[in-house]
């Protein structure tokens, strides 16, 4: 592959992985039953591979339940994924670029958007034993503590040293449709990391709103040395239970990953995280 159009693809990926931290409204069926991936070219190899892709997010993206997945039904659905497909379109990433000399259409990387009828999907997720996720995706407020040897702090919104954290917080919560805020330094005023561990959820459910989001996520990331990544431990309370959650050894985005995933099916009625 040419090197100029290498280096498009790799810019391609990146902006299609910032538009997911910008979610579309839940409540909106057209938005909700539809799903995107890039892929290289129109051939019929590609837009297969693309329909796999594309019924993976979907259906997270309908239910808001990661870990389906992982489930082995899962092999079956993806091999005859373009049934599942309502209407497809393309949209060439390259539009007003000319074709150089040796490169064909073929080559160019086009954004696959698939569309689904709702009763479809939801009999998918049925038979994975899940169900659609309708209504308003909650706005959550993200409470962090983050340890990495000498150095630890509290994320908030005008913390310099968790701006990544941010983005990449940002980035998990993209497939879910959810949306996320950070407090400000007035949200945590008297909050340090101590205090942060042991405060109820109910606390920083009231604290959230202020902040702008519907409700709270709180946890801690820190450094292990010996499980050579970050230890991970969530909480979000729901009608009335205070659930947790943990995940070790990974990196501070599938930290980040792993907490979403969590939330969402608790959030969504799909089970425990």
């Amino acid at each position: 592959m040419p090197q100029f159009l290498r280096l498009v693809l790799v810019l391609c990926c990146l902006s299609a992985l910032w538009a997911t931290s910008v979610p579309a409204g839940a409540t909106d069926l057209g938005d909700l039953y539809q799903s995107q991936t890039i892929v290289t070219g129109q051939g019929e190899e590609n837009r297969q591979l693309g329909f796999r892709i594309c019924l993976d997010k979907v259906l997270v993206r309908v239910s808001g339940d990661q870990r389906l997945l992982a489930r082995r039904d899962m092999d079956a659905l993806r091999d005859k994924a373009g049934s599942f497909v309502d209407s497809f379109r393309y949209h060439d990433r390259l539009e007003g670029i000319p074709i150089h000399d040796e490169q064909g259409t073929h080559d160019r990387p086009h954004d696959l958007t698939c569309f689904y009828k709702p009763d479809v999907i939801d009999k998918v997720l049925a038979s994975l034993g899940s169900k659609p996720w309708l209504g308003e995706r909650p706005t959550l407020t993200v409470f962090l503590t983050a340890e990495q040897g000498t150095r630890h702090f509290v994320l908030s919104a005008e913390e310099n040293r968790g701006e990544t954290m941010r983005e990449s917080f940002d980035n998990a919560a993209g497939p879910t449709l959810m949306r996320l805020v950070f407090p400000g330094i007035a949200q945590l005023a008297g909050l340090n990391e101590e205090a942060l561990r042991a405060a109820d959820m109910a606390k920083l459910d009231q604290l959230a709103s202020q902040a702008g989001g519907d409700r709270a996520i709180a946890g801690s990331i820190i450094w292990s040395d010996k499980e050579l990544g970050w230890i991970a431990d969530w909480r979000l309370a729901d009608r009335g239970t205070t659930y947790r959650w943990q995940v070790r050894g990974v990196s501070f985005d599938e930290a980040f990953r792993v907490a979403i995933a969590g939330a969402a099916r608790i959030l969504s009625g799909n089970g425990q995280p």
